[in-house]
């Protein structure tokens, strides 16, 4: 996942036998029915790569719904690509129940296989990814920022494609809970994995400098995630930020694991997140990514605990805001 933005710039010109090719090799489709290469000839494309639980794609989409709604009777064509970074994001009821929840009403490929993001020869969730209507991909953008040098890509390809009539106001958003930008001055703790393949700062015993976590209880360390095996699994983590998310899910789908929140070892009170309430409880319900923590300045090191009340939840990774 990337947060800040990185960009590049392919090179002009048709492409008998482009990246959009790979459209054929989706998965399924969700929202419409299956789009090609061909079909698109004429039309300025906007594929835009993502898996459900990135935060960095969360606080993109915003930006993405209102330029699907924008410039779709101008000629733009949105394609959400879905490709899983976890093995529950395979699972296209996940796929669909988290497309509905976060209102993407444009054309989704599932890329369960990576056939869409081999072609793109990608490496990022999001990625964005600006195809002219010759098929070309003209300019491609990596993480969260840069939203009126994207728009204005949109408006430039759109005019190229014949389009008229756009308005060049650049649009305007208002994001809300989960999709609201970070609070990028204050963030001092980055993303971190919990499973053996990639995470960092893991110690025994309490975490004293920043960033560092522990665990307390009987826990199962897998390659992806945390699995917990008795109640009462302890998660602590030092940090400092506005938000503390945690990707995490019921180990049997459709049963529920209860929660607690501390910060400092008090509940966090107005500082909850919107899956926690002010006594810092809550439920892990879905395979998703929750929203724990939402500070208001100052923002310092502090100290946070989720205790599990019931077992076999399983907990992916960390993320910041």
């Amino acid at each position: 996942m990337v947060g800040s933005t990185k960009s590049l710039v392919h090179g002009l010109g048709a492409v008998a036998d482009g990246p959009l090719s790979g459209l054929r090799n989706a998965t399924t489709w969700l929202n419409s029915p299956p789009l090609t290469a061909a079909g698109l000839q004429g039309k300025v494309v906007l594929v835009d790569f993502w898996t459900y639980t990135c935060i960095n794609w969360l606080r993109t989409l915003p930006y993405v719904r209102a330029w699907a709604e924008k410039y779709r009777d101008h000629g733009l064509v949105v394609i959400g690509v879905h490709t899983p970074e976890f093995e529950f994001e395979h699972d296209l009821d996940n796929v669909r129940r988290m497309v509905k929840a976060q209102r993407v009403d444009y054309p989704v490929a599932v890329d369960n296989d990576y056939a869409i993001w081999r072609g793109f020869d990608n490496q990022y969730w999001p990625a964005l990814y600006f195809v002219d209507g010759h098929g070309a991909v003209r300019h491609g953008q990596f993480g969260e920022g840069s939203y009126d040098m994207a728009e204005m890509t949109i408006q430039r390809l759109l005019s190229e494609a014949g389009a008229t009539g756009i308005v060049r106001e650049l649009v305007r958003v208002d994001p809300q809970g989960i999709e609201a930008a970070a609070d990028w001055d204050s963030l001092g703790s980055p993303e971190n994995y919990l499973g053996t393949d990639r995470t960092e700062h893991f110690v025994s015993g309490i975490p004293t400098r920043l960033n560092e976590w522990s665990v307390a209880g009987d826990w199962s360390r897998g390659k992806q995630a945390l699995t917990l095996n008795a109640p009462n699994g302890r998660i602590l983590y030092r940090f400092h930020a506005r938000d503390v998310n945690l990707v995490m899910g019921p180990a049997a789908k459709g049963t529920s694991i209860r929660y607690r929140v501390r910060i400092d070892g008090q509940p966090p009170g107005n500082g909850h997140g919107g899956d926690v309430d002010v006594q810092g409880q809550g439920a892990v319900t879905e395979q998703r990514l929750y929203q724990l923590i939402r500070q208001t300045p100052p923002i310092a090191d502090r100290q946070f605990e989720i205790e599990f009340l019931d077992p076999r939840v399983e907990a992916f990774a960390f993320t910041f805001g």
